[in-house]
């Protein structure tokens, strides 16, 4: 192992550093701001930054936290209060019915789905409005409007609404205020409402039956993308007790669809439907589809992306239907029952050239992302469960082999690898060991060590100790797992590819933070990483020695995944955001 000496030796201190300067960003300008519906105060170049410091002290607020704890042993009252803070915000959910909904939840692919629907919909030229979770660089990306994060000015005026109205009301409610995912959802559907959107696509944070998103009474079509293990401790340990949260979003005489699903799991949304009185509908293969082109090609990478491209259509149909062809009405000609089965199987029908484009063109960054810089090429997955994990693997495995055929030499592969939360990175670390890595580097996910205020990218929810220690933990689990025999295993070996470089066991390495460890695994290679306007942690001699294969490769491939936080540290380095938007 090759362990950077300033995480051991000077974590306290690194981590001291950090915390100072968080806590400094998130008392910028706030004895001077009068939190109210009236236009903020003009800051050139601050507005923004403040608004954002401002939010995360939703993540921190003390009444909110023990608001949190309290409603997890009574989940019920979730809805409750947050009907309670839309109402304080000038909000209610009736004004929501004319959002014209989609509401979306599942464990993986969720946000793919709702890429795909609002591509679709936008296609036919619809002013869309999408939320979803969580960001990857900037905040603004949570709340997009036509398939684009709001300006900072439009971010900033509507925030000081809902944050004025709010804290102009707390001391009549025991000085409570929502927390932060609480809080953005009330902001979304404030902009969505304020900018006149045609529909509102919205992504559940977690679960679904208690998720602050179901506040919706009457959304126009709901959809369930492929259920796994995640959030035990919130939604239950069981695939069974995942789905009865998941079908919470059911809501009488709206129709819903999901993709195939485990047997326990569908049995499950088969009762919830049944008990809520919601039409429930299974999509086919997407290869079931018509086309007039023939095959249909997607945006996003990977053969798992079929089944949200299925949900995605049929959730764009309905909508459509109920919008055009049925005077507001659902029509039910497109749907079959399965004889001797109580399973209602959503027919396929024939693609509009809209929808085929509308597949075609969409996007999700963080989400089977290839970047190619120079001679090093990233593959970016948010991958943070062991079902996730494995697609992102089958996809890995897939790309890497086409850039390796074309490369004219040795090729150097790195993992950079983090988790965070319950999940379970020993085990989804032993499936990656078979993918034959060079290298293995863990990093927290803070964006450089000597930071300016990234206010966008802060987590207070966890100490800098904790997530060091975590990067420890993972380090070691990855050795373990090498000295386990030899683990790797023929299925996940890459085929018809270039040799990589001589077999060995992979080197390990902890870094700080995501810039720190991008900069020792590109090794100047990156000419967008070299700009000399990043600060540059300096490195032992020994650590920098350890690097001399990667100078020395054609080729460097880094798969950076185990967490949609790392992956947007990761793209901020990357694609630095235009400070103009």
């Amino acid at each position: 192992m090759v362990l950077l000496s300033q995480v051991v030796r000077r974590g306290s201190g690194f981590a001291a550093r950090l915390r100072k300067q968080d806590w400094a960003c998130s008392l910028v300008g706030l004895s001077a701001r009068y939190y109210s519906t009236k236009t903020a105060p003009e800051i050139p170049g601050m507005e923004y930054q403040d608004v954002i410091c401002t939010l995360n002290t939703l993540q921190t607020n003390a009444s909110a936290l023990e608001q949190v704890r309290r409603e997890r042993s009574h989940p019920q009252l979730q809805l409750h209060a947050m009907r309670g803070f839309l109402e304080r915000a000038g909000l209610t959910v009736e004004e929501l019915d004319h959002l014209n909904i989609i509401h979306v939840t599942g464990t993986k692919g969720k946000g793919s789905t709702c890429a795909f629907t609002e591509q679709i919909l936008r296609s036919y030229g619809f002013r869309t409005g999408f939320y979803s979770s969580p960001h990857l660089v900037q905040v603004r990306e949570r709340i997009r409007i036509n398939g684009q994060p709001i300006g900072k000015e439009l971010f900033t005026k509507y925030f000081w609404q809902i944050y004025g109205r709010l804290d102009e009301t707390k001391d009549a409610h025991g000085r409570t205020m929502p927390a932060y995912f609480r809080f953005l959802t009330i902001l979304a559907f404030h902009v969505f409402l304020q900018e006149k959107v045609d529909l509102a696509i919205i992504e559940v944070g977690i679960g679904g039956a208690y998720d602050c998103t179901n506040i919706i009474r009457t959304p126009w079509v709901c959809g369930i993308s492929s259920l796994g293990i995640d959030h035990t401790q919130i939604l239950g340990d069981t695939i069974e007790k995942i789905a009865w949260q998941k079908g919470g979003i059911f809501k009488q005489g709206v129709p819903a669809f999901t993709v195939k699903q485990p047997e326990g799991a569908l049995a499950v949304l088969k009762d919830r439907a049944r008990e809520i009185k919601c039409p429930l509908w299974v999509c086919p293969e997407l290869e079931d589809y018509q086309a007039d082109c023939g095959s249909v090609h997607l945006g996003l990478a990977g053969h798992h992306q079929h089944s949200n491209a299925s949900l995605a259509l049929q959730l764009s149909q309905t909508w459509l239907q109920r919008r055009f062809l049925s005077g507001g009405t659902y029509k039910t000609f497109r749907t079959t029952t399965h004889e001797n089965s109580s399973i209602l199987q959503a027919s396929s029908f024939k693609l509009s050239p809209i929808m085929v484009k509308g597949l075609a063109d969409t996007e999700w960054p963080g989400r089977n992302q290839t970047l190619t810089h120079g001679a090093v090429t990233y593959f970016l997955d948010g991958a943070h469960t062991m079902r996730s994990m494995q697609a992102c693997i089958r996809w890995f495995r897939e790309m890497a082999a086409q850039h390796e055929r074309k490369s004219s030499g040795p090729v150097a592969r790195v993992l950079l690898f983090n988790a965070t939360g319950e999940r379970d990175s020993a085990a989804m670390l032993k499936l990656l060991v078979p993918c034959h890595f060079d290298y293995a580097v863990f990093c927290p996910n803070i964006t450089e060590s000597i930071s300016s205020c990234n206010a966008d990218q802060q987590n207070f929810n966890v100490s800098v100790e904790n997530m060091l220690t975590r990067c420890l933990d993972n380090e070691r689990s990855w050795r373990l797992h090498n000295s386990a025999g030899d683990n790797r295993g023929p299925q996940l070996l890459i085929e018809d590819s270039l040799p990589l470089l001589q077999e060995r066991k992979a080197d390990t390495l902890v870094f700080p933070c995501i810039l720190s460890a991008l900069q020792w695994i590109t090794q100047g290679r990156d000419t967008v990483l070299a700009d000399p306007a990043k600060s540059l942690l300096p490195v032992s001699t020994s650590i920098s020695a350890k690097g001399a294969p990667l100078r020395e490769a054609t080729e460097i491939h880094i798969l950076i995944t185990g967490s949609l936080h790392l992956v947007g540290g990761v793209l901020k380095h990357l694609e630095p955001p235009d400070s103009s938007n």
